[in-house]
Parts: C-alpha cells; structure tokens; sequence
C-alpha cells in the first residue's frame, strides 16, 4: 500500500516505533502471553509502565519532585470541569482568555462554579490572532490559557506573566513540540491524541503546592485530583492500552529532545506557510505572528475549487485536510511525528493543482 500522508488534527499521526511496539504488545505484553488489552492495570509488569510514563513526562519537561502527573480519562474537556470544580469557590473568580472554541467551552464550564473573568477575546475576528495586551486581575484564583487552538490555526509562543494568579494551561495540540518553561505553570492539561498518543488518557501534571489550594468543599472522589495522584492514575481502571503508547511515544520524543523537535516542526510549517504565501490559489486566515506550527489553516481564494482540490490529495494519498466543520476551508496538522516529506508531497500538489488551473 502506498504512504498515505496523515495531516489529521486528531487522533492523529504517531511515531512507528510506538505503532510497531503497540502491535507486538497486543499479541504478547511484556512477555506474559497476555494481551496488552487484557492485562491486569495492578500487574507489577503495567504498573511499570505508568511509572515510566510519568517520569518520562518530568524528565522531558524538567520538572521535579514538586510537580505532579496524572493520566486520566474523560479528554481535556472533562478538565474544563474539574478545574473550577476544584479551584474555584462560591463567589470566586476565575480568569480566562477566549481564543477558539475550546477555550469558549472553558469558559463557559467555569461558569457553572464561580465567577468568569474573561480578560481577552479574539471572537471579534473569528479567534484569527492571539490577545496580547491584557490585565492580570490580581484577585483572579487561577489564569486560564490554551496554547493552541487546533480549529482556526493560532498559538502562544509566549505565556504571560500573572503576577502570581496561578497559571493553568490547555496544551492538547502543541505539548512536547518545543522548548518551554514548565515551571512557569500550575498547572498543564492535554487530551493524548494530538501529540502524545492515541485517544483515551489524558496528561495532567500539577504542582503540588498548587494542589493544596483546592475549594475546602467537598469534591466528588473520581473528579478529585488529589484522589487520582495519591493512587497514581490507579484509583479506577485507567485506559491501558493508551498509557502504554504514550510511554512509547515519550520515549521517541525524548530521544529527539525538545529543542530538535522544535527545528523539525518548525521547518514543516515554514515549508507549508510559504507555499500557501507563494501560490496564487491559497491564502492563510491567521495572523502572522500566531500562525500555528501544528495546525495549519488556510483557504482556497476560489472556493469553488475547495471539493475537486481535496479529491485531488485524496488521489496523492495525502489524507486529513478538511477543514473543522465550524470553520470550513483546509487544515493541515503537523503534529511532532509528522515528516516534513508529508509536508513537501503536501507543497508539491498546491503547486500542480496551481497550474492545473493557470
């Protein structure tokens, strides 16, 4: 069969090692002669690998004893709960910036627990840019950010100083794609599915000393975080079988180390962006300065010719280029295992389809 190219947004591409270790893991776990997906989660052999996972995160992150991981389910939108759930009280108030859709369903979860402050917005020009210039309420319990919007194609690379609010982050679509400084954060939250692995865990990593901030009232125990750390991810049955290709997939990052895996993807999108620049059917719908690396967004200036142009990368087994269905137009996801070949067998049919139409 040949390459299929994958620029899906989610779930998304992996690395092969990770899909090669999964498969045998299926047949044969940790040379148990069980089934990967039929292993205890309290055997010592898988208990092994949720402990390797967690510190693979620490160690890629450089983070320390005070921080905390967890692997839990429910996607980063079930986060959009438990947080307010756990840090905000009655008549507290919560800060968020609005850049994009999950940062709106957020925004309006937190509302079901206290106070919303949202400080920025860039629903003005359907969420094309990044907020910059804002104030830091100073009674804010915590800030609120997400890093990347995966549907319109924009991302911070730059976090701003809160003056000691604590900063919360939803990082789903960029984590582990760059250098960052991790400590800046209270708290960080990502689905698995864009970045780290397959959909079913997502990654929390909390500092300890935030954790002892929580509400004084009673927490239902399965949305507690202090429940899910105290039992290491173990409190309920977590998702096995994507835990473990996490733990490949960070092993792979690890082994590129952020600051190369920031050039490769940082060379992808530069690839693509000029492409859409250059070529007279194209243009990009973001900002400049907040082009996403790892979701791509950008119309055809025709856009009769939306349908017979992803036909036409159907045909070049180029896959996952439809746009959201909120937004429309195309999309291209180069997420961390992505191959900047994809990219340029992606830049090659922009430029036939340009003079299929000259």
């Amino acid at each position: 069969m040949s390459k299929i190219h994958n620029f899906s947004a989610g779930p998304a591409i992996l690395p092969q090692s990770a899909i090669d270790a999964s498969v045998e893991a299926l047949q044969n776990f940790a040379g148990t002669g069980l089934s990967l997906i039929e292993v205890s989660h309290r055997s010592k052999e898988y208990e092994a690998v949720v402990a390797e996972a967690t510190q693979l995160v620490k160690d890629i992150l450089q983070l320390g004893d005070d921080y905390a991981v967890a692997f839990l389910q429910g996607g980063a939108s079930l986060q959009f709960d438990m947080i307010p759930m756990n840090w905000l009280g009655e008549g507290e108030t919560a800060a968020y910036t609005n850049t994009g859709v999950w940062a709106s369903r957020a925004v309006k979860e937190a509302k079901l627990f206290g106070n919303v402050n949202v400080v920025a917005s860039s629903e003005d020009t359907n969420f094309n840019y990044i907020p910059k210039d804002y104030t830091m309420p100073a009674d804010a319990k915590y800030f609120h950010c997400t890093s990347n919007n995966t549907i319109y194609g924009t991302e911070m690379f730059s976090f701003p100083n809160t003056n000691g609010v604590p900063l919360i982050c939803d990082m789903s679509s960029d984590i582990f794609s760059r250098p960052f400084d991790a400590k800046q954060f209270d708290m960080i939250y990502a689905g698995a599915q864009k970045n780290m692995g397959p959909a079913g865990t997502t990654l929390v990593i909390i500092k300890k000393s935030f954790l002892e901030k929580r509400v004084s009232k009673k927490i239902p125990t399965m949305l507690d975080y202090a429940v899910h750390i105290e039992n290491g991810s173990m409190y309920n049955t977590p998702s096995v079988f994507a835990i473990f290709v996490c733990m490949h997939t960070l092993r792979w990052i690890k082994s590129i180390g952020l600051e190369a895996m920031e050039v490769r993807n940082k060379a992808k999108a530069d690839l693509l962006y000029a492409e859409i620049d250059r070529n007279s059917l194209f243009t990009g719908t973001v900002a400049v300065e907040d082009r996403s690396r790892m979701n791509i967004n950008f119309v055809l200036t025709n856009t009769a010719y939306e349908a017979e142009f992803l036909k036409f990368c159907e045909s070049k087994n180029l896959s996952g280029l439809k746009g959201h269905r909120s937004v429309g137009g195309l999309r291209a996801s180069l997420y961390n295992a992505l191959e900047i070949e994809s990219v340029q067998s992606l830049v090659d049919a922009m430029k036939e389809f340009e003079a299929m139409k000259k």
